[in-house]
């Protein structure tokens, strides 16, 4: 039989290497025996010379073979000597060996269990870092040469990778890394039956302070995770989680790469999917543009991926359902079918992962799930309608974050539910919460959501609805129950929106959302927010097409009067429909003049004097303002003026009658002032007046005696008032009846007091006529000569110069009765330069003035 010439030849090959290596071990037995001396230089020497002869020398494979064969046991046996040294030269022979002959797999059997002895143990025997780096390079070199050889040595590779993940030298745990990548590679079949053993070297390694570290367990979880059994997914999930807020964009890349994989080759990917898919989702905001396209590309692979294994399931969407829904987000580009198949599918149990997560105390995790809130908003479409209620509390404990970015998130999120759920549905929901808050403390948050979901709401489906919401905003419990700057500005931002996306369909609403404006400004602590309020009420005219707010007040002036007269009976001073009031009539200008028979009954009941006393206080203040320019308010048509007369005697006389406290006696200073701007405003004619001068003056003449400066001093320049308006018809009893009081008012603590008084009784003078005799009034005259020629003593010689010139204007009333009083104050030697030239004066007089002509 003959024998191949191949075989042959390997044989002769076979016989040569023998021989070659035979030679080169006979001049290595003395190194051979010297590696057993004590002295650690000959050992080194000896160490070095076999490396020299051996894998340096150019020897081929073959006889590399017979050599490693022969020389294994005693470089095992090296890598425990106490030298550095010695250990590092074994190390390295050994990996060249292992790198340049033909079977490297010959050498397991010895190899592997001293590795292991020497690496993977509890506690580690080699105590330089850099010789655990090389033999866990010599181990990676092992495995990928020896591939699945490997698979009897399971146990030992485990071990050894267990104790490499965990050490202290960074590039040990890296090597560790890509080793058991490579592993998992190499021996799929076997590595999933230990493959959970290395998570807990894993997760303790994840966070290391060295990011490449971190990229390398990463992908090292990946794979593990990738070709173990499934069950320890749950074990490294939130590890990954955290990963996703790490600073280095690489870290972060690197679980887009590893979750993106699992979605697409895990065995058992369709039991997690609920907890994969939003660990991908979240990059597809992340700050990096390359990060987002990456997830962004992936997850259109794992829809895709989906939708072709599930392509029976979903065959009549594919055919149907290709067009996007009425009204999609412009500029937003719509995921594929596949895509939001997955999402729908496990709505349910993302949506309470992300309730929980919303709220997280820290702040970067709190970003993201909002962020991931919306990406599945889009991706579910109409679904969000069954999710609906869970969704909305979300949002509302979402708004209340103190993190800006988590609240816009969430914002955004709830314009999407405006965009894909029905109106019905969601007004079912939002307007008994934003009825009946939830959070007592955050009671404004269903209104910023449901200002952000109308937002989200087209105009064609609102329309059917805004009657609904506006009666909802306008009601009391909602729109006049709290005063938070807060609340308020919620509430304004609802009523903008109806008016962005209503335009003029609000037209049927407008009442209910003006009473909503004006409350907003009635209860604004804020200057800024009041003017917001009324940007709001100029956009409500435009939406109708009426030229100013004017315009709109007198198109609902009637109907917002009566909204006010339905509950005026129980106004206080905390009640707001005091200061809608205010706003009202201040607002509306001359309107309010068209519709003073619908507005004084309202007068007329909250400013009776047994009415909280602070409330009149206010009002009165407003109607003071109103009433110094009549003619463009109150009495624009004339209608007020009608009216005046009882005005004054029902609403203003009741009210400056004496009443103990200081409240009472503010109320009764804003009661005068209300009646001086009355008379200076001309919504009283004179003939009026002095119909009811008889009541009205006691009154305003005990309010000289009042104890509040501003009161005596609006009491006197009322009685002024009232003289220079009907002073010249009053009957001479009723003036005698006027200057004591006056005159008392000399000696005010006041200065501006007094000289109101000086006013006032100027014009006393000034209003006698042929009606006052001078001798049958001469005693009232005399008194008050002589109190005037006292005053010309004043210390303020202001007061001096007024007395003086108010005698010789008075000097023609009675000139012998002043003569005669000027005189006997100058015996006194009191005044002597104003009283000589008061007798100048009254004696250059005509004879014939001694009575008023």
């Amino acid at each position: 039989m003959l024998v191949p010439i191949t075989t042959v030849k390997m044989a002769a090959m076979a016989a040569g290497d023998e021989h070659a290596a035979a030679d080169v071990l006979r001049g290595l037995a003395r190194q051979l025996n010297c590696l057993n001396e004590d002295n650690m230089s000959t050992r080194r020497r000896a160490l070095d010379q076999i490396k020299r002869e051996t894998v340096d020398g150019g020897l081929s494979g073959g006889v590399l073979q017979e050599l490693f064969s022969a020389l294994l046991k005693p470089l095992l046996k090296c890598l425990s000597d106490p030298s550095e040294r010695c250990r590092d030269t074994a190390i390295a022979t050994i990996t060249e060996f292992i790198r340049c002959v033909p079977r490297p797999e010959e050498s397991l059997p010895y190899l592997m269990p001293c590795l292991a002895q020497r690496f993977g143990e509890k506690e580690i025997l080699e105590p330089a870092e850099e010789l655990r780096l090389s033999a866990v390079e010599l181990l990676s070199l092992t495995v990928e040469l020896c591939g699945k050889h490997l698979a009897p040595y399971l146990t030992e590779m485990i071990n050894i990778l267990q104790g490499a993940i965990v050490d202290p030298f960074p590039d040990v745990k890296r090597e560790s890394c890509r080793c058991a990548v490579e592993f998992a590679t190499r021996v799929p079949e076997h590595f999933h039956m230990q493959a959970e053993n290395l998570v807990k070297p894993l997760m303790q390694t994840i966070s290391h302070q060295h990011s490449r570290v971190r990229v390398s367990v990463i992908e090292t979880t990946g794979a593990v995770i990738q070709h173990g059994t499934g069950k320890n997914v749950d074990d490294v999930l939130s590890h990954m989680a955290q990963r996703l807020f790490d600073n280095s964009p690489q870290v972060r890349k690197a679980v887009t790469v590893v979750v993106g994989n699992w979605l697409l080759h895990m065995r058992d990917r369709y039991s997690y999917f609920h907890k994969l898919i939003p660990l991908l989702l979240s990059n597809i905001n992340d700050e990096i543009p390359e990060i987002r396209l990456l997830a962004a590309d992936l997850w259109r692979q794992v829809g895709a991926q989906w939708e072709k294994e599930n392509e029976d399931d979903i065959k009549d969407k594919m055919d149907f359902l290709l067009t996007p829904p009425p009204f999609y987000p412009a500029g937003v580009e719509r995921p594929g079918l596949g895509c939001r198949e997955l999402v729908i599918r496990n709505l349910g149990r993302l949506v309470p992962a992300i309730t929980h997560d919303v709220t997280d105390w820290l702040v970067p995790t709190r970003v993201r799930t909002s962020q991931l809130l919306s990406v599945l908003l889009l991706h579910a479409e109409d679904h969000n309608t069954q999710h609906l209620q869970p969704l909305l509390a979300t949002l509302y404990r979402a708004c209340t974050d103190s993190e800006r970015d988590v609240v816009s998130n969430c914002l955004a999120a709830a314009k999407l539910l405006g965009t894909f759920v029905l109106p019905a549905a969601f007004l079912k929901l939002l307007l008994d919460h934003v009825t009946t808050p939830q959070s007592s403390s955050h009671p404004w948050a269903p209104l910023m959501v449901l200002a952000a979901v109308l937002g989200g709401c087209s105009r064609p489906l609102l329309k059917p609805h805004l009657e609904q919401i506006a009666n909802t905003l306008a009601q009391p419990d909602v729109c006049q129950e709290y005063q938070q700057v807060m609340y308020l500005e919620q509430l304004l931002a609802c009523v903008d929106v109806l008016l962005r996306q209503g335009e003029s369909d609000c037209g049927s609403v407008s009442l209910q959302l003006l009473q909503v404006l004006v409350t907003v400004q009635s209860l604004s602590p804020s200057p800024d927010l009041s003017e917001k309020a009324l940007e709001s009420v100029q956009c409500l005219c435009k939406v109708q097409g009426l030229d100013s707010g004017i315009e709109l007040y007198r198109q609902h002036m009637g109907r917002l009067l009566d909204w006010l007269s339905a509950s005026v009976n129980t106004w206080s001073s905390y009640s707001p429909q005091r200061l809608q009031l205010h706003i009202i009539v201040i607002q509306s200008g001359p309107v309010i003049g068209e519709f003073v028979g619908q507005l004084m009954p309202l007068l007329w009941s909250c400013l009776q004097p047994d009415k909280d006393p602070e409330m009149r206080l206010s009002i009165f203040t407003m109607l003071a303002k109103l009433l110094l320019n009549a003619t463009n308010t109150l009495d624009s048509q004339g209608h007020f003026r009608d009216g005046a007369e009882k005005f004054l005697c029902d609403v203003l006389l009741p009210n400056l009658v004496w009443r103990a406290g200081r409240i009472a006696a503010a109320v009764r200073t804003s009661a005068l002032s209300c009646l001086l701007a009355l008379l200076h405003g001309g919504a009283i004619t004179p003939g009026q007046l002095l119909c009811v001068e008889e009541k009205l003056r006691p009154q305003v003449l005990s309010a000289l005696e009042e104890d509040s400066q501003m009161g005596r001093l609006l009491a006197c320049r009322s009685v002024s008032t009232m003289l220079k308006l009907i002073g010249h018809s009053l009957h001479p009893e009723a003036l005698n009846k006027i200057y004591p009081d006056l005159l008392k008012r000399l000696d005010d603590s006041s200065q501006e007091v007094r000289g109101a008084a000086l006013q006032a009784l100027g014009r006393w003078l000034s209003n006698l006529t042929k009606d006052y005799h001078p001798e049958l009034c001469a005693p009232h005259l005399q008194l008050l000569f002589q109190q005037l020629l006292l005053h010309l003593d004043d210390p303020d010689a202001s007061v001096q110069g007024q007395v003086f010139e108010m005698l010789k204007e008075g000097s023609s009333v009675h000139p012998a009765l002043l003569q005669k009083e000027v005189e006997a104050v100058r015996d006194k030697q009191r005044s002597p330069l104003y009283c000589d030239q008061l007798l100048q004066h009254i004696s250059s007089l005509p004879r014939d003035t001694s009575t008023l002509s």
